[in-house]
């Protein structure tokens, strides 16, 4: 186990050893199988062939896959969500660039509503501008989420057991979760495509966060 004032964090390999104290166990354990069992599998409508999240098998076989819960719950919840970008960096020290990609933490959230994924929403957008401009992504899972699939409309990927975020490193594939925020779209550019002039960069992201940019971009 890892730590500090903030969050205890596990390793998937010791939750599935039950080296987690009891108070924690059940919401841990249930998070790990949902991974295990969800994330890396295909699913009749998902609308693209392949796992559901096609990082997870290969974060979880290189045991770069961490679950977090807030050391204390009463705590307030945006500065504990915000050191997840600090745990990230620490955890990526060390590893090279394909371990790098396939780092996942997750922090389990199970003092949130279970019925009702506003106050997670909000948690996760007020955290996303750091996040993205730091090359990070960061995902909500709930299990009434409403965020619909990218590839089928009708399909709700994000749902899980319990109130939880996930974090791992932007991807070069991900422009497409991007480009509805104009701040969003220019982080990505400037971190996959540095030699593009600013001026002809910001033409870029304008385009992109147009109201057909999906439509656009999918075709």
């Amino acid at each position: 186990m890892n730590g500090d004032n903030h969050l205890f964090v596990w390793t998937a390999d010791e939750i599935a050893r039950g080296e987690i104290p009891a108070e924690h166990a059940r919401e841990l354990t249930e998070v790990l199988r949902w991974s295990q069992d969800f994330l890396v599998s295909p699913h009749p409508d998902l609308g693209r062939g392949g796992p559901v999240c096609p990082y997870t098998q290969p974060s979880l076989r290189r045991d770069l896959f961490y679950i977090a819960v807030p050391r204390d719950p009463r705590a307030d919840l945006s500065k504990t969500v915000a050191r997840l970008r600090s745990w990230h960096e620490r955890l990526s020290t060390g590893l090279d660039e394909e371990e790098r990609e396939l780092l996942a933490v997750l922090i389990v959230l199970p003092g949130l509503d279970y019925t009702d994924s506003t106050e997670l929403d909000l948690l996760q957008r007020k955290a996303k501008d750091d996040f993205v401009a730091n090359g990070l992504m960061i995902g909500q899972f709930h299990p009434v989420c409403d965020e619909p699939g990218l590839w089928n409309p009708s399909f709700r990927p994000l749902r899980a057991p319990v109130p939880l975020l996930a974090v791992r490193r932007m991807l070069v594939f991900d422009l497409l979760f991007l480009v509805g925020d104009l701040g969003h779209a220019d982080s990505y550019l400037r971190r996959f495509a540095p030699a593009i002039p600013a001026r002809v960069r910001h033409q870029l992201v304008t385009r992109l966060v147009s109201t057909d940019s999906r439509e656009a971009l999918s075709a």
